[in-house]
C-alpha cells in the first residue's frame, strides 16, 4: 500500500446505490458514537484496490430522515473520528438550468445557503472560529472526479452554483424563477451545512450533484414528483457506482493530498483566547479541531 493509501480515507455519503460496488472487500456496518448526537445511520467500511472507504447514508438506510432533520453536525464530525479526509458527497438536485438536464451530474464549486434550521458550526459560545468559506469545495478533489468521470464517459459539467433551500418542500414557480435570476444552475436540500462543517472538520470535501428533473420553472416539463426524482435516480445509481470506482485509484494515488489547504482550514480560525475557552466545548471538539486545540 503506498504512502497516499496510508494517509487518505476516503468517505462518501449519499444514497444507497452508490454503495453496491464491485470489488469492495472487507465491508462492514458499524455505529460511531459523536458528542454532537447519533449520525443518521452506521457506517459503511470498506476497501476497494488497497484504499479505505466510509460510506454513509445521508438519510438513513430507507431514507427515514428528512432534510431538516439530519444531524449534519453528528455526520461530519464521526466522519472525522474514522479519519476520513477527503469527502465526496453524492445528491439529487433540480436543474435550473435548459443546458442541465436530467441525468447529468454537476461538479459544482459554488454554494448559496438558504436554509435556516440547522445547526451550522461546530464551534459556538465557549469556543468561537471563523472559517473561510470563499471556495467552498476542494479543486483537488473536484480535478480527480472530472477526470474519473470523462474516463467513464459521464456527461459531468465542472462548475455550478448550488441553491441549498431548507425543504421538505420543493420550491414555488416564484421561488425557483428568483434563484434563475440569482445565477444559480440547481437546487437541493442536503449540501448545507454539510459543506460548511466539513471545512471546519479540515476534510477535503467536494460535489457530484445529480440533476433529477427541471425543478418547476420550466414550461415544457411537468411538476417535479418524488417519483419522476427516484426513477432518475435510479438510473444514475450505475454511473454514480462508476465513477466512485474510477476515482478512487486517483485519490489514493495523490502525493500532494497531505498538503491541501483544506486540511489547514482551522490554522487561524480560532478567535477565543486559550484561558476564555469553555472545557466542555472544547471536550466536544477534540476530532473536529483536535489538530490546533492546542497551539
Amino acid at each position: 500500500m503506498s504512502e497516499a493509501n496510508r494517509e487518505s480515507v476516503i468517505g462518501i455519503i449519499g444514497g444507497s446505490g452508490v454503495y453496491d460496488i464491485d470489488g469492495l472487500v472487507n465491508t462492514r456496518w458499524a455505529a460511531v458514537s459523536s458528542p454532537f448526537g447519533a449520525p443518521s445511520d452506521e457506517f459503511l467500511f470498506g476497501e476497494l484496490h488497497g484504499q479505505q472507504l466510509v460510506f454513509l447514508p445521508r438519510h438513513g438506510r430507507g431514507h427515514k430522515i428528512p432534510p431538516s432533520e439530519i444531524n449534519f453536525r453528528a455526520n461530519i464530525d464521526a466522519l472525522k473520528r474514522v479519519g476520513v479526509t477527503d469527502l465526496i458527497s453524492v445528491s439529487a438536485v433540480g436543474s435550473l438550468r435548459e443546458h442541465l438536464k436530467p441525468g447529468m451530474f454537476v461538479i459544482v464549486d459554488q454554494f448559496i445557503d438558504r436554509t435556516f434550521a440547522r445547526n451550522k458550526s461546530f464551534f459556538g459560545t465557549g469556543l468561537v472560529a471563523h472559517v473561510s468559506m470563499a471556495h467552498p469545495v476542494c479543486s483537488r478533489l473536484c480535478d480527480h472526479i472530472e477526470s474519473a468521470a470523462k474516463e467513464v464517459g459521464i456527461t459531468a459539467l465542472r462548475g455550478g452554483t448550488y441553491l441549498v433551500m431548507e425543504g421538505p418542500q420543493f420550491s414555488s414557480l416564484a421561488e425557483s424563477e428568483l434563484y434563475r435570476t440569482w445565477g444559480c444552475d440547481v437546487i437541493g436540500m442536503t449540501n448545507m451545512p454539510e459543506a460548511k462543517l466539513a471545512r471546519e472538520a479540515e476534510i477535503c470535501y467536494a460535489t457530484v450533484a445529480m440533476v433529477t428533473d427541471y425543478d418547476c420553472w420550466h414550461p415544457d416539463h411537468d411538476d417535479v414528483t418524488v417519483g419522476q426524482i427516484i426513477k432518475v435516480l435510479l438510473e444514475n445509481a450505475d454511473k454514480a457506482r462508476s465513477l466512485v470506482k474510477s476515482v478512487v485509484p486517483k485519490l489514493s494515488a495523490d502525493a500532494t493530498a497531505h498538503a491541501c489547504s483544506c486540511r489547514m482550514a482551522l490554522e487561524y480560525a480560532l478567535i477565543t483566547a486559550r484561558q476564555a475557552r469553555d472545557p466542555e466545548t472544547v471536550k466536544h471538539l477534540d476530532a473536529v479541531a483536535g489538530r490546533v486545540l492546542d497551539q
